[in-house]
């Protein structure tokens, strides 16, 4: 096909009444003019106001497929978070049962005072201290003090820590009486809230 570009000189002598008999050129040149028009009001008008529409649906896809892998992740892990969320209720229970109760606080001062002699020391004061509650437990504190070597020392804590019962020790203090070494401690236990709750039961 042949495109005879002279015949573009006549655009301005047409009559748009006689499209029919336009030359072919022209018609071309008008068509792609018109399609061109058509398609620039069509994306201004039309495509142009949607494109935040799907930017946000893009970013909302993004969204929920993140969603979908995290919730895909824990389905496919669920046996294994199930089995983790039981040892945590053991382990939890497990603590839970070496805190004293209320009834067993009076005994506690016995095993101390026993792995205490047995370890050589000489208690010299061993008082419980005012209660200080706390948001989910209370705290029991214990005011010490034992003279001995620091081999009893070390005997001492490592006893302490072997009892059944939870005993932190805190605010050492050493220092040296008559030829022999003297220890000022605190001792701390504690006690749930759950475990004031049964007490008040029985």
């Amino acid at each position: 096909m042949n495109f005879d570009f002279s015949k573009l000189k006549e655009l301005n002598e047409l009559d748009f009444e006689q499209i029919a008999i336009w030359p072919k050129e022209v018609k071309i040149v008008v068509s792609l003019f018109v399609a061109i028009l058509v398609g620039g009001l069509g994306y201004w008008f039309i495509v142009s106001p949607k494109l935040p529409v799907l930017d946000a649906a893009e970013v909302k896809e993004q969204e929920l497929k993140r969603q979908f892998e995290a919730k895909y992740r824990i389905a496919v892990n669920l046996s294994a978070y199930k089995a983790q969320l039981d040892k945590i209720e053991e382990d939890f229970s497990s603590m839970l049962k070496s805190l004293p109760t209320s009834n067993e606080t009076p005994g506690l001062l016995d095993d101390i005072t026993y792995v205490g002699t047995t370890a050589g020391l000489n208690f010299k004061l061993l008082n419980w201290q005012q209660e200080i509650p706390k948001e989910f437990y209370t705290e029991l504190p214990i005011e010490m003090e034992v003279s001995g070597g620091y081999h009893n020392f070390g005997e001492f804590v490592s006893k302490i820590a072997d009892l059944p019962r939870i005993v932190t020790l805190h605010d050492f203090t050493i220092s040296q009486n008559e030829g022999r070494l003297r220890l000022q401690l605190q001792a701390k236990t504690y006690r749930t809230a759950l475990a004031n709750v049964q007490d008040d039961k029985k």
